[in-house]
């Protein structure tokens, strides 16, 4: 069966690549191992990301963070999947961020003036790191 719309390659057209490459035994057994890549990508799952509303918040609210915060937000948000949390409310020093815990996301960012009501929604649970 052929996709002739997909960007993917068949397996059949992959193996044709690496034989036509040329490429000796010697320079493919140098190549990144397929242990390797996936290492790489839990590694990149591990650090949560910031939405463009969250980007744009923070920008716009001058919020800044040091690289000690944001391995605490990492922090918290893996204390948060522990416990089955899908939208979290986490705490670090005078800012708060709700992050979408599945997709490790920080969906939101405020700063202390905005926190003063108090009041979050739309979570299911509160990390305080």
């Amino acid at each position: 069966m052929e996709f002739k719309s997909s960007t993917f390659l068949s397996i059949d057209q992959l193996a044709d690549q690496i034989q036509s490459s040329g490429k000796s035994r010697e320079n493919r057994s140098s190549a990144v191992s397929f242990q390797d890549i996936l290492a790489g990508k839990s590694l990149e799952q591990e650090s949560v990301r910031f939405s463009k509303h969250a980007s744009f918040r923070m920008n716009d609210r001058g919020m800044e963070m040091t690289g000690e915060q944001l391995e605490r937000l990492n922090d918290g948000t893996n204390k948060a999947a522990e416990k089955g949390i899908r939208e979290s409310l986490v705490l670090i020093d005078d800012m708060a961020f709700i992050v979408n815990v599945p997709s490790r996301t920080v969906v939101t960012a405020m700063d202390q003036t905005e926190t003063g009501q108090n009041v979050f929604t739309n979570i299911n649970g509160a990390v305080i790191m």
